[in-house]
């Protein structure tokens, strides 16, 4: 199944949110990507139709398994192009908003490669 980019957004949000705070509303998740509340009520329902998420009586928003799968795979692959990019000289800033958009596009295949490349140096 193909995912969306904002999708995959959504769901890194909620798993850093997770770990930082425990409980997720869909107020923090506004106020972390500084997005209104409607927008992010839209994209909680339909992360919730796609079975990406759950919402629990008190509005807390929980991963499902295949929403924790995809929201690690995203967060993997940032949190890897950021620490790569600022260890060869990249700004902190600009090194996280480029692995933003790198982790969205690049292969499984050539993630792998880069990180093993990466190892064996």
């Amino acid at each position: 199944m193909v995912i969306r980019e904002s999708a995959e957004d959504y769901l890194e949000t909620i798993l850093v949110l997770q770990n930082r705070l425990g409980n997720v509303r869909s107020i923090d998740i506004a106020q972390e990507l500084s997005y209104s509340k409607p927008s992010v009520s839209v994209a909680m329902k339909n992360l919730r139709a796609d079975n990406y998420i759950k919402v629990d009586e008190n509005g807390h928003i929980h991963l499902t398994g295949s929403g924790l799968e995809i929201a690690n795979k995203i967060y993997e692959r940032h949190t890897f192009l950021t620490g790569w990019l600022t260890s060869i000289g990249v700004d902190a800033d600009i090194a996280a908003e480029d692995a933003c958009r790198i982790e969205h596009v690049i292969s499984g295949q050539s993630f792998e490669a880069i990180k093993k490349y990466i190892a064996e140096r």
